[in-house]
């Protein structure tokens, strides 16, 4: 049902479904994002440390299996909250419809009606829609839900996670590959060049400006890892 100050007005379901393949494309380019940043900034502190690429490597690993998992558990644990919520909507809908079936359908004509419709077209498309599927109606036009795709929380994880790890793997061999001389230069401009691409595709699912974006994420990301580097600069002498 409705609630007061609630817009009346929804999307529609073509609408819904773009938004929700762009949320999670937007998800994954910002699970990448994280990856890229934090394994570098990690990986660059390490290698301003020390010269040898065992601790390097061992820090670096490290990094991905435990961002990884984090990420993978935190989207886990919000989508199924989200699923969750989902299911006593609908099962709240249900019950509705089952205990007061009238008031749902003169919901679902003033629902039709406020969307520009007669009141006798919309009156007959309420009624043909409650005969065929009354819940899914509803759930439709109130809360934008379909009751065969509830989020699923374990592809949420597991989308989350491999975004994350695809990340890593560009700081991973900007710092293993070259000669120590030049590791940390070389993930410094790596780095900062794929912040630029994924601050790009953000703002281009987002439909923000771009070059803001794009300047947002590399200072952030440059900053990152000019910190873990004097860190590691620091250390390194000390040690």
């Amino acid at each position: 049902m409705t609630h007061p100050g609630e817009p009346i007005h929804r999307a529609d379901p073509h609408e819904v479904s773009v938004h929700s393949k762009l949320n999670w494309l937007r998800a994954g380019v910002l699970g990448a994002n994280d990856g890229i940043v934090s394994v570098a900034a990690l990986v660059v502190g390490v290698a301003a440390a020390t010269p040898e690429v065992g601790p390097v490597l061992i820090a670096g690993v490290a990094s991905v299996v435990a961002g990884a998992t984090s990420m993978g558990l935190g989207e886990y644990v919000s989508v199924s909250s989200q699923r969750d919520t989902e299911r006593a909507l609908i099962a709240k809908e249900r019950w509705e419809l089952e205990t007061m079936p009238q008031q749902e359908l003169a919901e679902l004509t003033g629902i039709y009606r406020a969307k520009g419709l007669s009141d006798a077209t919309a009156e007959a498309v309420a009624r043909e829609l409650t005969a065929r599927d009354a819940l899914a109606a509803h759930l439709e036009v109130e809360l934008r839900i379909d009751q065969d795709d509830v989020v699923n929380p374990w592809h949420a994880a597991g989308a989350s996670a491999l975004s994350f790890v695809v990340g890593a793997v560009l700081p991973m061999l900007a710092i293993l590959l070259p000669p120590p001389e030049w590791r940390i230069p070389t993930t410094f401009v790596a780095v900062l060049v794929a912040l630029a691409i994924t601050g790009w595709l953000s703002a281009w699912i987002g439909g923000s400006p771009k070059p803001r974006a794009v300047l947002r994420v590399t200072i952030g990301g440059a900053l990152a890892l000019l910190v873990t580097w004097t860190i590691g600069a620091m250390l390194g002498v000390a040690v």
